[in-house]
């Protein structure tokens, strides 16, 4: 049952000064103007990049008030104000804290609580979330306090399923109830149905946008052509046509490509090399972690379902691929939270493979912050740095344009300009 969390908000120290910056010609070029400030952090001495496409910032300053950027530019345009609390990033890199577009939480993992859940995520600079298909509550109150302290949620409550249009606007008017941000529609492989053009449209009249669970393109097709704004998972039985693309396009609807929900299917027949991953052990692995060793979950990892999915993981890379190059919106979403998908390393995992599937380091990065953020309704709030979005960003000791994979160098983590790691 969903219920108000205004009480968690009043357990964050929030601050409440106004701002005395003045921002007037700061997108424009020109100097921001500042005086004395106590209460603005300061992030100094970084290589930006915002997310936005415009070139990396090269010493780079981010000013932060009230857990919101309000300024950011190279040093010679934004001065520090004084009395402000600096961080020096010593030429390290700074990006937007990384959106997942499709995660879990709740009671399906190997955690204890949702609180939990999100805190792990925060460690490894996943700072949104969108859960979907999932109990937990919305936390409205929290995720946009200036004094929160990790991931940020949105979510879509429990799965819809309907054989019928009166039971489809049922389902959505539960889900409409509970408060939720999205509805997740369970029809894999039903076609076109009244019902599940039934679900989308009442969603779409109660305002709220429709994420579809899918596995193959017929089914793919016909969802978009309903409505549905986000293809959870990829296409996986046969390569995706110029007619599919065009109609992505034309909708502007995204793709959630979940490569690691693959391999999760699999990987455990036999010890995977990321159990001995440092990277991996700082919080992301369970204490349970040798039971996914099992001989039971070995032969589970190698039975038919499994096979499948191993080796239809090819084809959804390859149309991954195709529909990036075609300028199909991809957020990165990796459907980690139940049992064997682990929450913070998995991200990064995704971010690997989309980059082995043929998306530039970049574009790779884009998917995990400004298209993110833009695909679950949330463009100008987090996924990028510039004024007004919250202050949720990630320092990293190497540059991840050049490798994906040191985007795992993590050497701090601000959510709403708080250090969480």
């Amino acid at each position: 049952m969903y219920r108000d969390r205004r009480t968690i908000a009043r357990s964050f120290g929030i601050l409440a000064a106004p701002l005395v910056a003045l921002l007037a010609g700061a997108c424009a070029g020109g100097p921001v103007r500042v005086t004395s400030d106590a209460a603005t952090l300061v992030f100094t001495d970084a290589r930006v990049w915002d997310g936005t496409g415009r070139p990396p910032i090269e010493d780079g300053i981010v000013l932060v008030r009230d857990g919101k950027i309000s300024a950011v530019g190279p040093a010679s345009r934004v001065p520090v104000p004084s009395g402000a609390e600096v961080v020096a990033l010593d030429g390290r890199w700074v990006v937007p804290g990384l959106v997942n577009a499709h995660g879990h939480v709740g009671p399906d993992g190997e955690r204890t609580s949702v609180a939990e859940e999100l805190e792990i995520y925060a460690h490894y600079g996943i700072t949104t979330v969108l859960s979907l298909g999932d109990e937990a509550e919305p936390m409205r109150e929290e995720r946009w306090s200036p004094g929160l302290r990790r991931a940020r949620l949105l979510v879509a409550g429990p799965r819809v399923g309907a054989s019928s249009a009166e039971e489809a606007r049922a389902e959505v008017d539960r889900r409409a109830a509970m408060g939720v941000d999205w509805i997740k529609a369970g029809l894999t492989n039903l076609e076109a149905t009244e019902a599940t053009r039934e679900v989308i449209a009442s969603a779409r009249a109660r305002g709220l946008p429709v994420a579809v669970h899918i596995e193959r393109l017929e089914p793919a097709r016909r969802i978009v052509e309903a409505g549905a704004v986000l293809v959870a998972h990829s296409v996986r039985d046969v390569p995706v046509d110029q007619a599919f693309i065009d109609l992505m396009l034309e909708r502007d609807a995204c793709l959630t490509p979940t490569l690691t929900r693959e391999v999760s299917t699999f990987v455990y027949a036999e010890r995977p090399a990321f159990f001995d991953d440092s990277f991996f052990l700082e919080r992301s692995a369970p204490p349970n972690l040798e039971s996914f060793v099992t001989p039971e979950r070995r032969a589970q990892a190698g039975n038919a379902q499994a096979t499948y999915w191993r080796e239809q993981l090819p084809l959804a890379m390859e149309n991954l691929r195709r529909l990036h190059e075609a300028g199909v919106r991809i957020a990165m979403g990796t459907d980690s939270g139940p049992s064997g998908r682990f929450q913070g390393y998995f991200e990064h995992l995704e971010l690997e493979m989309m980059v082995e599937a043929g998306l530039g380091p970049e574009a790779a990065l884009r998917a995990a912050t400004s298209d993110a953020a833009r695909c679950i309704g949330l463009a100008g709030q987090v996924g990028t740095l510039e004024p007004g979005a919250w202050a949720d960003l990630v320092a990293l000791d190497a540059s991840p344009l050049e490798d994906v994979r040191n985007t795992r160098r993590i050497h701090g983590v601000w959510i709403a300009g708080n250090r969480v790691r």
